[in-house]
């Protein structure tokens, strides 16, 4: 019999397993099923900016080629300029690393680091895919707490107690996935001074970098120009094309600590030939406007800003439930009533009432009584959807775990 890789058993993504898959099967049998578990703007109607699309489409002809391994000449210069306007002045092109999206560019990222029995330092909770990668990569995910009772902030004294001689990269996530915090510069620059006292690499998620709500995002690398630090970005969701994978990676810090990673990162992105040549050439365009774009989607009256409001208070409204208040990126992270159990919340909650929320398990949290909601839907679905939720904690105030 055919078996799979040893190594893989450590692997899970539920954001696409069991439950998506029951709620497809259910929608095939007639039913009406709200999706609120992916992060997808463009599934819930939002669209992406013209400039954007009409790039694609206008060098859409003369991208049927290989392009350069580390990207386009022009996107990456687009990016590097970026993000010398938030700090980083001695960034330049070839610091710049192009991918299918950020998920792409984290596996390479963390490819070309690991050796075997090396530790890297990840969120809990936290996107399940960076605890995946390192496993891939032969390395060791090590989760450090985020405190639900201080706004979901890293717990500063866990990520120290945490360190260890075998720890060799530092993951932060700001607008934070699940729960939407958005980490301060103070605890940042911690972050900065653990890696600088341990010789840590820096490692810093910000695709949601530019959907936030009345705070300001602070872009890590740019508290420490000294260190080593990838920050990830994209398109995915601040312009609305998670479809186009268009993303990009942006290693700082002194380039005489910096030239041999990036070496082997760009004799791994050799391997896969090049990133989406067309959705490359959205990626200047949708740059040069992004404040623009920041101000329609999350400013006075953006259908980000709205749906995200709406959202809370909708689920604020549930008995039972309660969720500290997210400032960024497009998600809830409520508590179901004491004693439930998140997988099996969702699971009837999808089965019997046609709402596909996301397991808290899911994404590495320790405890069991967290579920994940987009806040991307269209108002009165969501309203749909959470008087669903609060029809099933009155009829079912304990999802209590089965004993299989």
């Amino acid at each position: 019999m055919l078996q799979p890789a040893t190594h893989l058993s450590h692997l899970s993504y539920e954001l696409r397993g069991a439950l998506p898959r029951l709620a497809d099967e259910l929608e095939r049998q007639g039913r009406h099923v709200i999706r609120l578990h992916l992060g997808d703007p463009a599934a819930h109607g939002i669209t992406a900016p013209r400039a954007v699309t009409d790039a694609v489409r206008h060098h859409l002809t003369a991208s049927c080629g290989y392009g350069p391994a580390q990207g386009l000449p022009e996107a990456r210069a687009a990016v590097a300029a970026y993000y010398r306007d938030r700090g980083l002045t001695t960034l330049e092109p070839r610091d710049i690393h192009l991918g299918n999206g950020v998920s792409e560019l984290i596996l390479l990222a963390l490819q070309a680091l690991l050796n075997p029995g090396d530790e890297v330092l990840l969120p809990t909770p936290g996107y399940p895919l960076w605890a995946a990668a390192v496993h891939l990569a032969g390395g060791t995910p090590v989760h450090y707490r985020c405190d639900e009772h201080a706004d979901w902030l890293p717990d500063l004294a866990d990520l120290r107690a945490k360190t260890s001689d075998h720890t060799v990269a530092l993951v932060a996530n700001t607008p934070h996935n699940p729960t939407g915090a958005v980490w301060p510069a103070d605890i940042l620059h911690v972050f900065a001074d653990i890696a600088r006292q341990r010789q840590l690499l820096l490692l810093s998620d910000e695709i949601y970098a530019h959907i936030v709500y009345d705070t300001q995002h602070t872009t890590l690398a740019g508290l420490a120009p000294d260190l080593p630090c990838l920050t990830f970005g994209g398109l995915s969701k601040t312009h609305c094309v998670p479809g186009f994978r268009a993303g990009w990676m942006a290693l700082s810090g002194p380039h005489s600590t910096t030239r041999a990673y990036s070496e082997a990162v760009t004799l791994l992105a050799s391997l896969r030939l090049c990133p989406n040549t067309p959705a490359q050439h959205a990626i200047a365009p949708a740059l040069s406007r992004i404040h623009q774009t920041e101000t329609h989607l999350t400013g006075p009256g953006g259908i980000l800003r709205r749906r995200h409001d709406a959202a809370w208070e909708a689920l604020h409204d549930i008995p039972g439930i309660s969720c500290t208040r997210p400032h960024g990126a497009f998600y809830l992270f409520p508590r179901i009533p004491q004693g439930g159990h998140d997988s099996t919340f969702a699971h009837t909650l999808l089965r019997e009432h046609g709402v596909l929320v996301a397991p808290g398990s899911g994404f590495h949290h320790t405890e069991t009584d967290h579920i994940r909601l987009s806040t991307l839907a269209d108002t009165q679905q969501f309203k749909e959807a959470m008087h669903r939720v609060a029809h099933h904690v009155e009829v079912a105030p304990v999802g209590r775990a089965s004993s299989g």
